[in-house]
């Protein structure tokens, strides 16, 4: 490859390991094109790009953005997963496919700018998706202030009790 080429190269990864919240290194040996195509089009329906890479090229790229930490999952044929949007759902789509082609290897990645392994990935695929974490933080952060109000509420309600209770014994005492 000329030289300009392997510029461009080096500045489009580069572009893609920058957008991106999580990148994970794949070994793709063994696919077929229509298997690619079809992890492609799953990776894309989580906002993730899937792309064949040098590993040399990636290597120059990576030095110069928060993902150095690929330099050692960077061996033999190599396919990166740029995770743009949730990185959750990549993960996912990434370690379904794995277990439905029993081919692509995951080999580990980058996620915030620190290395992740096999095993730190399938357990980021067991994750429920974003939504459902917020919801049950959410609901951690109401459940107490609900009981607080529930306890306030009862005695409140004790005390309309009592008075109501009084009133009763004083309309029929008069």
């Amino acid at each position: 490859m000329p030289r300009p080429e392997k510029v461009a190269a080096v500045e489009e990864i580069r572009e893609q390991l920058a957008a991106s919240k999580a990148v994970f290194v794949t070994d793709y040996r063994g696919l077929t094109v229509a298997q690619m195509t079809r992890l492609r089009r799953k990776l894309r329906e989580s906002g993730t790009e899937y792309t064949v890479v040098k590993n040399t090229l990636t290597r120059i790229a990576a030095r110069e953005t928060d993902a150095q930490a690929l330099d050692p999952f960077l061996e033999g044929p190599t396919a990166l997963a740029f995770a743009k949007q949730d990185p959750v759902a990549a993960a996912k789509a990434l370690l379904d496919f794995a277990k439905e082609s029993k081919i692509l290897q995951i080999r580990g990645g980058v996620l915030g700018g620190k290395p992740v392994g096999a095993d730190d990935i399938q357990a980021l695929a067991n994750l429920p998706p974003r939504e459902v974490l917020l919801a049950q933080v959410v609901g951690g952060l109401q459940a107490p202030i609900s009981g607080f109000v529930f306890v306030l509420q009862g005695t409140l309600r004790k005390l309309v009790y009592a008075l109501d209770a009084v009133r009763q014994k004083k309309e029929s005492a008069a």
